[in-house]
């Protein structure tokens, strides 16, 4: 998957955006409290080897941020700077539920994470437990620089009424991890899930296209994915989206006390 060729007006702004990228989100005042620069004339200077100690002036730090923000770099929501994806929700609709399909913010992490565990814990797509690690241990859900991307788009459920209380529950996922290796740089690895009591209304399929649509316009070529061969739905799933069977491995993972064969699917996306 593309990383993208990241170029900026100065350094300040270049480390302002690596600060918030590294951390997933930041306020105004915690990057004027992380990017230090060179003090004002006539002071001490540092010791040899040390960095910069003095703040941002305030002025000057908001100009560097709403720089940044008309350039399409970084969103600001809530008083939070955030990596901008230029990835819009859209809203869909199931028999008895809207939901929106978004890129996830960092107020996601932890439900993104259960979810990907309750997944992982039947046995469904057994790389979810390592990408549940991945998503609690790193500082951002979503990575965008020249070593790595990572994409995170959730399906979120959107009610009135009756159902009021079930607004903003996370139903769904769809991750992308790309590589950094020039020899994989042009794959992505990808794992998609719904909470148990959301299947089988549309809702897989959904996260499905739109995670191959952020690959395809991210400049990937190629996108993999390798399940248990119990995962029969998940199977059919991704054959009803053109995938293709590449292997099998006999007795790959240990799910419960039996040993089950790994199938690894991929779909090219250069015609």
């Amino acid at each position: 998957m593309g990383t993208p060729q990241l170029e900026f007006d100065g350094d300040v702004e270049d480390r302002i955006y690596r600060y918030v990228e590294r951390n997933g989100s930041a306020t105004r005042e915690e990057v004027r409290d992380a990017v230090r620069v060179a003090e004002s004339a006539g002071a001490k200077p540092p010791r040899s080897g040390t960095e910069p100690a003095a703040r941002l002036p305030v002025a000057e730090c908001n100009e560097r941020v709403d720089a940044l923000l008309d350039a399409g770099r970084l969103t600001e929501r809530d008083g939070s700077l955030y990596v901008e994806p230029d990835a819009e929700a859209e809203t869909h609709e199931a028999d008895e539920f809207e939901y929106v399909v978004r890129p996830a913010d960092e107020d996601d992490r932890e439900a993104v994470a259960a979810l990907v565990r309750e997944v992982a814990d039947e046995g469904a797509i057994v790389v979810d437990a390592r990408v549940a690690d991945a998503i609690q241990r790193d500082g951002a859900l979503v990575r965008l620089n020249e070593r790595e991307s990572r994409m995170v788009f959730v399906a979120e459920r959107h009610a009135e009424g009756d159902d009021a209380d079930d607004s903003g529950e996370i139903l769904g996922w769809v991750h992308l991890q790309g590589f950094e290796l020039p020899a994989r740089s042009h794959t992505a690895e990808l794992t998609v899930g719904v909470a148990p009591e959301y299947r089988e209304q549309g809702v897989g399929s959904t996260l499905l296209e739109r995670g191959m649509a952020w690959a395809d316009d991210d400049g990937c070529v190629k996108v993999y994915q390798s399940l248990p061969a119990t995962n029969e739905e998940a199977l059919d799933l991704l054959d009803e989206h053109g995938w293709d069977r590449e292997a099998t491995r006999a007795d790959h993972y240990e799910v419960g006390d039996e040993f089950v064969d790994e199938v690894q699917l991929a779909k090219r996306l250069d015609g």
